[in-house]
């Protein structure tokens, strides 16, 4: 079994602009998963550089609200929302309220640097 707990996780900046706490990645899970799951914050007005990743992702919105783009297509999200994002979708997301977006990342196969391509 692995357990991780928020408050022993440390959050690093993540390259498209958001603070990140990496939960869950093969790397750290001692039974073998293939995906990973990490939360990510953006303050408010703020939002994540134009990326694609060869993975699929599921974004589940834990506090505050935000506009998620994918490709061409635009939706406004608030907790408890969650969005599937297809594998090489440019997309990015931006906290369109007064507070902090926290928000679940899961990746699957697991978010691997060289699979995701900064675009701006």
């Amino acid at each position: 079994m692995s357990l991780r707990k928020n408050s022993e996780i440390k959050s690093i900046q993540g390259d498209e602009g958001t603070k990140i706490k990496q939960y869950f990645h093969p790397h750290n899970t001692l039974n073998g998963i293939n995906y990973s799951i990490a939360q990510f914050t953006l303050i408010p007005g703020k939002k994540s550089k134009l990326h694609k990743i060869s993975s699929s992702e599921i974004y589940y919105i834990l506090e505050g609200s935000g506009n998620l783009v994918i490709n061409e297509d635009s939706h406004n999200l608030e907790k408890d929302d969650s969005a599937y994002v297809p594998p090489n979708s440019k997309q990015f997301i931006k906290n369109t309220g007064s507070s902090d977006l926290r928000f679940l990342c899961i990746v699957e196969p697991a978010w691997k640097a060289e699979d995701e391509i900064l675009l701006e």
